[in-house]
C-alpha cells in the first residue's frame, strides 16, 4: 500500500517512525549530546563531543536552509515562524533546561537514546521529564508556565531573523559552523564514521521538515509542518498509552518509538547494549531534580535541546537561538557550581 492511500494521520505516523529510526541510529552511533559538548566547552577542554555537536547542528542548519531555498520547505506553514512566541519563556526555560541536563547527565534526546541501550538511570529520568512536561503543558504546572511565558512576547513577524541576514545568510552561517566542526574533528582525531553519523543526525532534522512539508502539500487535511522534538512528543506518547484504549496516530507518536527502536537496534548490532542502574556514586536525587527542571524548562522554552535548539535553530527562529544560548549558559553555570 502506498503512503498516498493511507489516512493523513497514518502517513504522519509512518513519517515520524522513519525519521525516528534514522535519528536513533545516527544519534546512538555518534554519541550526539549537548550536555557533553557544553561540559567540554565550559571547562576549556574542547574535544570530540563539541565537534560532534557542531557537525550535527551545522548539518541541520545547512540542509534545512538548502531545502528552503529550493522550495522543499514552505516557511509560511511552520508554526515557530508564524505564531506568537515567548522570549521570556526561551530565556527562563533555556536556563532551567541547561541546568537540568547537567544534573541528569543528558538532555531529553540523549536520555531517550541511552534508555534504549539499557541505561535505567536514563529511562527513569526520561519518564520524569515526560511527566513534568505534561504537567507543565496541561496540568498543575501550566499556570506557572503561562505566567512566565507571558512576561515577554514576540509577534509572529518578529520570531524569524532570516530577514536580518544577507542573501543565503543562514546557509553561510551553517557552512562556517561546519568548518569549525570539521576543524575540531580533525584536531581531536574524530573517526570518519562518527563524524558522518553526527552529520547524518543533523540531516534527520532537515528531512523531517521536508517530509512533513511534502505531506502537507499533498494532503486534503491540515498537516503540521514540523520536525524532531522530544519532550512534547514523549508526553503525548505516554499520555496516549495510559489514558486511551487506542492511540491517535501522528508524527510525534511515530517519532518517539522510532528513536527508541533505532537506538536499541544500533546498540545491539554494535554490542554497546548493557544494563546500567543507579549506584551510590550516581545520586538518584540529582537525576530526578535535573529531569524535573528539564521537563518544565522545555515546555517553557518551546522545546528541548533538539526541538528548540537544533530543529528550531535550523529555521532561524529567534526564540530557538535564544533558548539554545541560555541552555549553554545554564549548563555552564551549573557545571561550575555542582561538578567543579
Amino acid at each position: 500500500m502506498s503512503i498516498e492511500m493511507l489516512e493523513s494521520d497514518q502517513s504522519s505516523a509512518i513519517i515520524g517512525l522513519f525519521i525516528g529510526l534514522l535519528f536513533g541510529i545516527f544519534a546512538q552511533q555518534s554519541q550526539f549530546c549537548l550536555r557533553a559538548a557544553c561540559v567540554e566547552f565550559w571547562r576549556k577542554n574542547i574535544g570530540s563531543k563539541f565537534a560532534i555537536w557542531l557537525l550535527a547542528f551545522s548539518a541541520a542548519l545547512i540542509m534545512t536552509q538548502l531545502s528552503i531555498e529550493n522550495e522543499l520547505i514552505d516557511t509560511g506553514n511552520i508554526r515557530q515562524l508564524n505564531s506568537i512566541g515567548s522570549m521570556s519563556g526561551a530565556i527562563i526555560g533555556g536556563l532551567l533546561f541547561g541546568s537540568g541536563m547537567i544534573l541528569a547527565r543528558g538532555c531529553a534526546s540523549r536520555l531517550l537514546v541511552l534508555s534504549a541501550t539499557g541505561n535505567m538511570r536514563a529511562l527513569i529520568s526520561g519518564l520524569v521529564v515526560t511527566i513534568v512536561a505534561q504537567a507543565s503543558l496541561r496540568g498543575i504546572l501550566s499556570p506557572a508556565r503561562e505566567e512566565l511565558s507571558s512576561l515577554w512576547l514576540l509577534e509572529a513577524h518578529e520570531r524569524g531573523f532570516s530577514h536580518f541576514l544577507p542573501s543565503y545568510g543562514g546557509l553561510i552561517l551553517g557552512v562556517i559552523l561546519l568548518g569549525f566542526g570539521l576543524f575540531y574533528a580533525v584536531k581531536f582525531s574524530l573517526s570518519r564514521k562518527v563524524a558522518w553519523m553526527a552529520f547524518f543526525t543533523g540531516c534527520c532534522v532537515a528531512l523531517g521538515w521536508v517530509l512533513t512539508n511534502w505531506q502537507a502539500e499533498n494532503s486534503f487535511e491540515i498537516v503540521a509542518v514540523k520536525s524532531i522534538s522530544f519532550t512534547g512528543p514523549s508526553a503525548d506518547t505516554l499520555m496516549g498509552l495510559i489514558n486511551s484504549p487506542s492511540i491517535h496516530f501522528s508524527f510525534d507518536i511515530g517519532l518517539v518509538p522510532g528513536v527508541f527502536i533505532g537506538s536499541f537496534a544500533a546498540a545491539i548490532l554494535t554490542r554497546q547494549f548493557h544494563w546500567q542502574q543507579f549506584t551510590h556514586e550516581t545520586k538518584q536525587a540529582r537525576y530526578l531534580v535535573g529531569a524535573s527542571m528539564m521537563g518544565f524548562g522545555s515546555m517553557l522554552a518551546g522545546g528541548c535541546a533538539v526541538g528548540a535548539g537544533v530543529t528550531g535553530g535550523s529555521i532561524l527562529a529567534l526564540t530557538a537561538w535564544i533558548a539554545l544560548l541560555c541552555m549553554w549558559l545554564g549548563a555552564g553555570v551549573t557545571d561550575w557550581l555542582v561538578d567543579r
